[in-house]
């Protein structure tokens, strides 16, 4: 007899998943932290169900069919360590859903609290009317920004052809096909000559080092967006040495760098950089006014 042929309803399946996953030490980290809420974001969106389904719900018996793919998924999770959003094909990013494949990120930016805010209390809202996503991935930063500034322009762009092809998925799925334009390009190198009231970029920024002891859920990721170098500031620093032209007075950098925080802040010592602090969690995003970055 089968491990799972006992199991029949939604709870029975998230149970014994979890019970899984802590036994096979899984990593969580690219949209949970622990093996129970690991198993729902797994199994619901496996259902076609949402997250919020009437406690009494997880009680409804699952047919063969259903039992027997969420245990492969399970099963792939384990044996494969593929990150759920990939085998679920939804990530979520500033209360929004998106959809995700290996050729981009997972998004896990606490740039989404910012965004959120309206980017407050770091520029008025009401001045905001450019905004530039560069190495938008699958387009989470500048769609969940044209959702917060509808009257806004955004432009995203990204090196990645196949990261764009996700990009404009995501677009045509939050109806922003009008608000939201997609570029290709090396960092600024093939935008359009206009300035903008706020950049915001989540580039690559992991170093040498952290890139041989990532965990292998993060083998399933594209190194383009990950790998930046020795010290993970490859990006970072050709975005700060470009970045004020592409600035309108008065507007505003914001950059993750993650744990490369200190090493920029060490090789950049005379930039006034400030730190942002998330009451979600998360760290290492700066923030740079157009004229620390002009005048440096």
């Amino acid at each position: 007899m089968s491990e799972y042929a006992e199991l029949y309803t939604i709870r029975d399946f998230i149970r014994w998943a979890a019970s899984q996953f802590h036994e096979q030490g899984l990593f969580y980290g690219h949209g949970t932290d622990n093996a129970w809420d690991e198993a729902v974001a797994l199994i619901l969106p496996s259902l076609h169900l949402p997250h919020d389904i009437p406690p009494t719900a997880i009680e409804a018996r699952l047919t063969s069919a259903e039992r027997e793919k969420i245990v492969g998924l399970i099963q792939q999770r384990i044996t494969q360590r593929i990150p759920v959003p990939y085998l679920t094909h939804e990530a979520w990013f500033a209360g929004l859903s998106f959809y995700v494949d290996e050729r981009v990120l997972i998004p896990r930016s606490p740039i989404a609290e910012l965004i959120e805010s309206e980017f407050q209390p770091w520029i008025a809202p009401e001045r905001v009317q450019r905004i530039l996503d560069l190495c938008t991935g699958n387009g989470c930063i500048a769609i969940a920004c044209a959702k917060v500034f509808p009257d806004a322009e955004v432009d995203a762009s990204d090196v990645s052809k196949e990261a764009l092809a996700v990009a404009h998925t995501n677009v045509l799925r939050h109806e922003v096909e009008d608000q939201v334009h997609l570029y290709e390009s090396d960092l600024f190198a093939s935008l359009p000559k206009k300035k903008y009231d706020i950049i915001v970029t989540n580039p690559p920024y992991v170093s040498a080092e952290e890139m041989l002891a990532l965990p292998p859920e993060y083998s399933h990721e594209p190194r383009l967006g990950l790998a930046a170098g020795t010290h993970g500031l490859d990006v970072a620093l050709k975005i700060l040495q470009k970045a004020a032209a592409f600035l309108m007075p008065g507007g505003i950098l914001i950059m993750e760098v993650g744990n490369s925080e200190h090493a920029l802040a060490e090789q950049l010592p005379h930039l006034p950089f400030t730190w942002l602090e998330f009451t979600r969690g998360g760290g290492g995003v700066c923030l740079l006014r157009e004229e620390d970055i002009r005048n440096a």
